[in-house]
């Protein structure tokens, strides 16, 4: 390509609204511009990149053996309705009619979709085990969608599902998308790390978040040097043994008036933190639920959703808990609750002589012992901090912000119960298809490769997913020069490599700033003495390390050059 025949509108200027390294970059080097909120259009060079991770994707799961389809983005409501998930998606589902006044949604995902092919289809076990995938756009009504391509509510996502006869067959079908995406993320040049993950809305018994650590992540990983790493949502640590003093005869009410939080009434009745109840209400499906965590320690609200398999939970309001406790929310407590489910995280289990709230405005209860005085659901609710022991071994764990750019679920039989989708054994028997699910995001990976790897002066692509791996760049595209540069990008062009010629009548500043902004991997500078002695430059965007070789040997030399990994 030629840089004077190419849609590249650059700017001098970030953006006010970018906030991250990678929005502000992709805008100011023309590789995206915003239509709305949380909605891009890919420009030229934007559609370059997403094409060249595209590429690496098909190549790694068609060797896998996995089959390519492509499937609306359009889909009736009949079919997630199956499911149960046309409720549980909630506000992130677009929703429209057509004419005749059927419901449809837009896609968040394609299980019901796949399955639906699957219980046409399948007959056998002898028809699997199968690895079905597409690239695909997606659709989410994100509340706040932000930080560029890292959260938006249309992106493109490569999701692919596999059928089993068994759980054996699905724990060989997991294993390897997990090898492949290894293979895909190293590919693409990306630092990542595989962690422990909540399933969430999706279900199924495992699943994997693939994790690239960076300060634009919204997600946070604990991870160990021992090897253990968990999203925030699914971690666990190992926290020491608290000593209880004797609880007496059972609850005290004493008497705290104006002590609303876990510190006024530390402070009030000198009791710490680790020996108090903290009592949260959440709205499961418009229906009161009580969550139980230690004083010192914050709820971690995917574990809620976890805990209650469903996406539809959020905080209760003030007239919500009055309502239901008839007191408000700093008086509360599970001690002679019996309207609503109680969950408690193990950090309480076997505690005693603790203080909470008494479900009446200004008094708590003291010496309450958990599975003696009310009776929860154990279930793990607390977030780990950094620092805490590591659940396997015990040495401080680390806790940092990170991008998700892949997740893998074990679905198992989720979906295939659900909607029919059964096969006959080996023995004539009918069995429900084990299934799994399998998401990466395209824009996430070409967002977290700038994060990654940019300088002040601009984007620094690795080799595999530069729009360009060679921009040619003549000080003055004119007679000895002008020959030079075309005579090179012909040549560039026979030996496959793509490069992008910049024609333009512009100052050589301009020139190199423009090229270090959209950080193609290697500049090759055609200058007038260099030239004269036959001479040309290459210069290493990555290094900024810039070597003299004979013009003749310049195609060959960047051939070793784009080569090496």
């Amino acid at each position: 390509m030629r840089w004077s025949r190419t849609f590249i509108p650059t700017l001098r200027e970030d953006p006010a609204d970018a906030e991250f390294p990678s929005h502000q970059l992709l805008i100011r080097g023309g590789f995206i511009r915003q239509v709305a909120a949380g909605i891009y259009s890919y420009l030229p060079l934007g559609q370059r990149t997403m094409l060249k991770i595209a590429g690496i994707i098909r190549e790694e799961l068609n060797a896998a053996a996995a089959q390519e389809f492509f499937l609306p983005a359009l889909h009736p409501a009949t079919l997630w309705q199956e499911t149960g998930r046309w409720e549980d998606m909630g506000e992130n589902m677009f929703r429209l009619k057509d004419r005749a006044g059927r419901d449809l949604c837009l896609g968040m995902t394609h299980e019901e979709i796949f399955t639906d092919i699957a219980r046409k289809e399948i007959r056998s076990y002898k028809d699997l085990p199968q690895i079905w995938y597409q690239i695909q756009t997606k659709f989410r009504d994100e509340a706040r969608p932000k930080s560029g391509l890292l959260r938006l509510r249309q992106f493109i996502m490569k999701d692919s599902y596999s059928f089993d006869v068994d759980w054996e067959g699905l724990d060989r079908s997991y294993q390897i998308h997990h090898d492949v995406y290894c293979r895909i993320y190293t590919r693409c040049g990306l630092k990542f790390v595989a962690v422990e993950a909540s399933s969430g809305a999706m279900g199924g018994s495992k699943s994997q978040e693939f994790m690239v650590r960076m300060e634009a992540g919204e997600d946070f990983v604990v991870e160990c040097e021992c090897g253990y790493a968990a999203n925030l949502e699914r971690a666990t640590s190992r926290l020491p043994q608290i000593q209880d003093e004797p609880g007496g005869d059972g609850p005290r009410e004493v008497h705290t008036p104006s002590q609303k939080t876990i510190a006024d009434i530390a402070d009030f009745l000198k009791i710490p933190a680790s020996h108090q109840i903290k009592s949260l209400v959440y709205m499961v499906n418009n229906k009161p639920h009580l969550f139980l965590v230690r004083g010192d320690h914050q709820l971690n609200e995917s574990k809620v959703m976890a805990a209650v398999k469903s996406v539809l939970a959020r905080p209760a309001q003030p007239e919500e808990i009055r309502e239901a406790f008839g007191a408000g929310a700093g008086s509360l407590g599970p001690v002679g609750v019996a309207s609503m489910p109680i969950y408690a995280d193990p950090a309480l289990r076997g505690r005693s002589n603790l203080t909470c709230g008494a479900n009446k405005d200004d008094y708590h209860l003291q010496g309450v012992t958990p599975d003696v005085h009310f009776k929860p659901v154990w279930v793990d609710l607390r977030t780990v901090e950094k620092g805490e022991p590591c659940i396997e071994c015990g040495k401080p764990l680390d806790v940092y912000k990170a991008v998700e750019v892949g997740h893998i679920f074990k679905l198992g039989t989720k979906y295939s119960e659900s909607m029919g989708a059964m096969v006959l054994t080996a023995d004539g028997k009918q069995t429900p298809i084990v299934m799994g699910s399998y998401g990466i995001g395209l824009e996430r990976i070409m967002s977290s490769a700038i994060e990654l790897y940019h300088d002040k002066d601009g984007i620094i692509w690795p080799v595999s997913i530069a729009p360009f791996s060679v921009i040619i760049t003549p000080v003055n595209y004119k007679d000895e020069m002008k020959e030079a540069a075309d005579r090179l990008y012909d040549a560039l062009g026979r030996a496959g490599i793509d490069a992008l010629l910049d024609d333009r009548v512009e100052r050589p500043g301009v020139k190199f700033k423009d090229a270090d902004l959209i950080g193609i991997p290697y500049r090759v500078v055609i200058g007038p003495e260099k030239l004269k002695q036959g001479k040309t430059e290459i210069f290493h965007r990555a290094t900024r390390q810039t070597e003299v070789v004979d013009i003749d040997s310049a195609v060959s030399t960047l051939l070793g050059k784009l080569r090496t990994p």
